[in-house]
């Protein structure tokens, strides 16, 4: 698909609500008139293929034409996905049993698939010995739908406690993870997850990016809920930025824990990108994945895979200081 015709097709759905209200928030930050910043959104648009969410958290009104070609936009993510992933395959990482099922390997908690035929004495045996579950709808992004459970909830029952997840449209009930007592230093609330995206390139094959996701209160730690995210360095597992939110909020500290943010190291690090590198062979028709990774006491287990990796978390403008985005370590593994 061309960049014009991409631009058009996106002009078509464009929210220009939200955009008008995006103009104005970076009218305070960057002193630029309104006119002025939608119209260098729009030439970003065309030539670019950004977003005007890109645009806010790439922060491309400070960006020359050489800096603005390194970020990964809207447009550039659609096109990785589509050349390395086969849509055929999606499946196991969109639908959250099947993706339990295929990696159960490093996914050790219990879990129960909620359906029209799921059996109440089923349900019960879940709920021996806990006092806490996680559910999620089946299908989803962003942390939408996913809420915490308790005993309360099921007082009255394990058939009125299934009634009542149906009703919320959840999907599959799991067993909590008890994240690493470092990794709960951060936010308690949330666990929080290691973005691990793993590339099956054609120059390279291999881990092209990480990121730290981390909770601000809410039960989960994705930045379209209010969390932020802070680089991983590869090799260490240091935390190499601040971090960010996607409304350009930066943090050297947790605003809540105090715990802070640069320097931080996650354990069985090592760990971690052996068990990604490893689960991205099982799947070889998924090139680009996006793995969520906890971190537990005894080592790290995923959360879940993502099939169409969000660009936002890897193009925060915070994490990269000189204004040089992340495409070109993309193009370390593909040309693009």
């Amino acid at each position: 698909m061309s960049r014009l015709t991409y631009f058009f097709k996106r002009l078509v759905k464009m929210d220009w609500k939200a955009m008008w209200a995006t103009t104005g928030l970076l009218k305070q930050r960057s002193g630029k008139s309104r006119l002025w910043l939608m119209a260098d959104m729009l030439g970003c648009a065309v030539k670019y293929n950004a977003g005007y969410v890109d645009y806010k958290i790439a922060q491309m009104y400070k960006l020359n034409d050489a800096q603005r070609r390194t970020v990964i936009t809207r447009g550039i993510s659609n096109t990785i996905v589509r050349r390395m992933n086969d849509k055929a395959y999606w499946h196991f990482f969109d639908d959250k049993t099947q993706f339990n099922e295929l990696f159960k390997e490093w996914i050790p908690r219990k879990w129960l698939l909620i359906n029209d035929e799921t059996r109440v004495e089923a349900l019960e045996e879940m709920l021996q010995g806990e006092t806490q579950l996680i559910g999620k709808p089946l299908e989803g992004s962003s942390g939408q739908g996913i809420e915490r459970f308790t005993e309360a909830d099921w007082q009255q029952g394990a058939e009125a406690f299934l009634q009542v997840l149906k009703e919320k449209n959840i999907g599959i009930l799991e067993e909590i993870v008890q994240q690493h007592p470092a990794m709960a230093s951060l936010c308690a609330t949330s666990v929080n997850t290691c973005r691990i995206a793993t590339l099956l390139g054609d120059k390279q094959q291999g881990i092209v990016y990480a990121f730290l996701r981390i909770g601000n209160g809410k039960v989960v730690d994705n930045v379209d809920c209010g969390g932020m995210a802070a680089r991983i360095d590869l090799e260490s597992g240091t935390l190499l930025t601040v971090g960010a939110d996607k409304q350009g909020n930066t943090f050297d500290k947790h605003p809540k824990t105090g715990t802070p943010i640069v320097g931080f190291t996650i354990p069985y690090w090592e760990e971690a990108k052996a068990m990604c590198l490893e689960a991205a062979k099982k799947v070889p028709q998924m090139r680009f994945v996006a793995w969520d990774v906890a971190i537990t006491p005894d080592g790290p287990t995923f959360i879940e895979g993502n099939s169409f990796p969000s660009h936002a978390i890897p193009q925060f403008a915070a994490h990269y200081p000189d204004g040089i985005g992340i495409l070109p370590e993309f193009r370390k593994f593909m040309d693009i």
